[in-house]
């Protein structure tokens, strides 16, 4: 039991930390305007509630790599799964956020026609952070 323990610990973790990644990337970003740039309304406001909600989700989204395939190196272990995992967070956003809780659409498309070209690259961050903090940490998750 304590090694399952030890995973999950290690897989919530690592979720945290890849939102932290995440979030100070799409707040950066939208700071800066790149998202504007290609007419894209994402532009979080940096605020506790912001980070305190993708800290969370990350972590529970962390769990994925729980899963016990696509174990490996680098290639195989942290990028391809970090990419691959990260496609189950964006889908929600895209799916059920965007459209059901904040009325923006199907994909997120009233924010703008790249919306989901960015959202997929904001989750492989995740992914790849998250996959490489549970490389790093030896978890064999």
């Amino acid at each position: 039991m304590s090694r399952f323990i030890r995973r999950l610990s290690i897989c919530f973790a690592a979720g945290c930390a890849a939102a932290l990644v995440n979030s100070l990337l799409a707040w950066y970003a939208g700071r800066a305007g790149f998202p504007q740039k290609f007419g894209v309304a994402l532009a979080p406001e940096w605020s506790s509630s912001f980070l305190y909600t993708r800290l969370v989700w990350g972590g529970l989204w962390g769990l994925l790599f729980l899963a016990p395939f696509l174990r490996g190196g680098f290639w195989v272990g942290v990028f391809s799964r970090g990419v691959l995992f990260s496609f189950v967070p964006t889908l929600f956003q895209l799916l059920y956020v965007f459209p059901v809780l904040q009325g923006k659409g199907m994909l997120g498309l009233s924010l703008g026609r790249l919306t989901p070209v960015f959202v997929c690259l904001y989750n492989a961050v995740w992914g790849f952070c998250a996959a490489l903090w549970i490389q790093s940490s030896k978890g064999d998750s």
